[in-house]
């Protein structure tokens, strides 16, 4: 029974992807988690694994195919002995470079002959399963629709229906009467946006899909998530003094402790000092974490990552520092797995490298907040003895989701990573 090869969803974020490279042909035998493919998220390039056994026998999107939707028929996977006939591929073709200008022409393609309708639910969405899993159903009375697939996008597969038993079916839900609310339109399109700039020279930039994910979030950021401010000067020398002292004897190891790597640090352990601030937003509910998982925002070509560090406040400085330089590394190479990524209750952004004094970042959702941190700059200051004198300060703003946590939370929270960073040999203790 031949059966489809859907287009996955490597992120929660993805909707579409590149198709980058197959890494089997028609004809080619596969078993389950054998490589297939390798997949252009809008983050990462990953291989994409089979997760039943047969024969590739009908590829329907080419390689190298670009904006290929979540849950597009990419293959055609048959048995030993099968044909496939004509298949109606709903992904578009790679078109040619020569034929990039010309007009599409409609494709009518008849359904594979050999396969059988696909099974459905009682409200008629259709039911993902291998063919070895609807046999296995069949032979056993089960209701497909009451199993939950362990597959890709909830797929059912063969493991699923062979200790599962038969059930009676439930009855249909009614339908939902919610209205579906239309995006708002743009107020000026993009046409008339370049109609404005009719008769002068400029390049048009095509987004690609971290630009597309990075403006669609951003955009639903700023317009859901109440955002407020808060603001504090904090004094470096003893951490640059400490630091100093440290990577001296940690030269040996080959170890070289960054700021950054402090503000890692007292942000997660003050996230811990504050525990009903290490929340995360989740629609009609805040889940308040037990962990520190700080992400930090790296910055790409084209874009940025926010890797997260787990358990951050359990970890020593030159462990955080030797995992973000791995992390910061793999994100410019496209590197990184989606664990790595996702999840986090709190992220730090840092521009303070390039001499930026102070800035406001938007919050990552569902994160509950996000720090921004300027440069440390010389300045006079008024010591606890009135004395006027010279300190290197530097200066940071905390953007908090409202929903999350309210003010003066908020300024508890900030006052404890001030606090961390002002006495650095306290986050050793």
């Amino acid at each position: 029974m031949a059966t489809e090869i859907l287009m996955p969803a490597l992120s929660p974020t993805m909707e579409e992807g590149t198709l980058a490279k197959w890494l089997v042909k028609e004809g080619d035998e596969v078993a389950s988690g054998d490589l297939l493919a390798e997949i252009e998220t809008d983050k990462a390039t990953m291989e994409f694994e089979a997760v039943d056994e047969g024969i590739i026998g009908k590829i329907l999107v080419a390689e190298g195919t670009e904006g290929v939707k979540v849950n597009t028929a990419i293959a055609i996977i048959v048995e030993d002995g099968e044909e496939v006939g004509d298949v109606a591929a709903s992904a578009p073709a790679a078109p040619a470079a020569a034929e990039a200008e010309a007009a599409p022409k409609a494709v009518e393609a008849a359904a594979p002959a050999s396969a059988a309708p696909a099974p459905q639910a009682a409200d008629g969405t259709r039911i993902f399963a291998s063919p070895l899993a609807r046999r296995i159903a069949a032979d056993k009375g089960l209701d497909l629709a009451q199993i939950k697939g362990s597959g890709p996008k909830g797929r059912i597969v063969k493991a699923d229906v062979e200790g599962a038993t038969a059930t009676a079916p439930k009855a249909a839900p009614a339908a939902a009467g919610a209205p579906v609310v239309a995006a708002p339109a743009p107020s000026v399109s993009s046409d008339a946006i370049a109609a404005m700039y009719e008769g002068r020279a400029y390049e048009e930039v095509k987004l690609d899909g971290m630009r597309k994910i990075i403006a669609a979030r951003l955009t639903e950021a700023k317009q859901t998530i109440p955002h407020f401010y808060l603001r504090r000067d904090i004094q470096l020398d003893a951490l640059l003094a400490f630091r100093g002292q440290l990577n001296k004897q940690l030269e040996a190891r080959g170890v070289k402790l960054s700021v950054n790597d402090f503000i890692i640090k007292a942000c997660a352990i003050a996230l811990q000092q504050v525990p009903d601030a290490n929340a995360v937003w989740a629609g009609d509910r805040v889940l308040k974490m037990k962990a520190s998982d700080v992400a930090v925002a790296v910055a790409i070509e084209g874009g940025l990552f926010t890797p997260v560090l787990q358990d951050a406040e359990m970890r020593s400085l030159s462990s955080l520092s030797a995992q973000m330089k791995d992390l910061a590394t793999r994100a410019r190479d496209r590197k990184l797995a989606p664990h790595e990524y996702q999840g986090g209750s709190f992220a730090i952004s840092n521009l303070g490298m390039f001499g930026i004094d102070n800035f406001d970042a938007v919050i990552n959702p569902p994160h509950g907040a996000i720090l921004a941190v300027g440069a440390g700059v010389k300045k006079p200051v008024v010591n606890a003895e009135g004395a006027l004198g010279v300190a290197t300060v530097m200066s940071v703003t905390l953007s908090v989701d409202h929903r999350v946590i309210d003010g003066a939370l908020g300024a508890e929270l900030l006052t404890a990573i001030k606090d961390n960073l002002e006495n650095p040999m306290s986050m050793l203790a």
